[in-house]
């Protein structure tokens, strides 16, 4: 196992237990809180292909802040 391999599991983990109890439940901190995870599984993925982390990486980054900006606008404006 590479060092990559090993902290990316520690990062994915800790940021998963981050992502599930927040301390400030705000919308914004939720996000913020995920992409932590997010580092974790692209450290992951490099441990095994470069290429392929990066543009696995930056696709899935790319589409899931989208969504997640648009249900928080949704929610905000729902108030």
């Amino acid at each position: 196992m590479t060092p990559e391999f090993v902290l990316g599991c520690i990062i994915l983990i800790i940021g998963a237990i981050a992502a599930g109890f927040p301390r400030e439940k705000t919308y914004l901190a939720r996000l913020i809180h995920l992409e932590i995870p997010a580092f974790g599984l692209l450290l992951i993925m490099l441990a095994y292909d470069e290429m392929l982390a990066l543009m696995t990486f930056v696709g899935v980054t790319a589409i899931s802040t989208f969504v997640l900006v648009r249900a928080i606008e949704r929610k905000e404006a729902a108030r």
